[in-house]
């Protein structure tokens, strides 16, 4: 018996040549940055980290903690009014996604932050028991300045 043949396109820039990664992956790919945008967000990153890192060496990686400590920063929280409008904030603070370990589903302790700076600018950031993290970036198609989990 013998094998199919390999597949006539493989995809440049991919290490197993899979046809339409680039594609597929799209949703998680960030959108352009303006340099006014970029300054912006790294002004608030420089805002944003050293109170994740206060936390973090506190081991306060919880949502209710993070949410706390940010909203007096001054940041105002993202979210609707009671008729269904825009709320007008720019802060989004929630629990780590849903991942897949070994053999079931686990969510890891600590919390994802989300930044909107400007229309073309996030923050995204993190902090959990091993770490935290903060980045500055545009936003995702489909999430905003979320990083989306990874699909199939």
């Amino acid at each position: 018996m013998t094998s199919p043949p390999a597949s006539p396109y493989v995809e440049p820039g991919v290490v197993d040549g899979a046809p339409h990664n680039g594609d597929n992956n799209a949703y998680r790919r960030t959108g352009d940055m303006s340099p006014a945008g970029e300054k912006a967000a790294r002004g608030e990153a420089a805002r944003i980290e050293p109170v994740l890192k206060r936390l973090w060496g506190q081991k306060e990686w919880d949502p209710e903690s993070v949410r706390a400590a940010l909203l007096e920063l001054g940041y105002a929280e993202e979210g609707s009014g009671d008729g269904g409008e825009q709320a007008g904030g720019t802060l989004g603070v929630r629990g780590m996604d849903t991942r897949y370990e070994t053999d079931h589903y686990v969510t890891p302790e600590g919390t994802q932050v989300g930044l909107r700076v400007r229309a073309d600018a996030c923050v995204t950031a993190f902090v959990q028991e091993t770490n935290y993290g903060v980045k500055v970036n545009g936003p995702y198609m489909e999430t905003g300045c979320f990083e989306p989990p990874y699909g199939h």
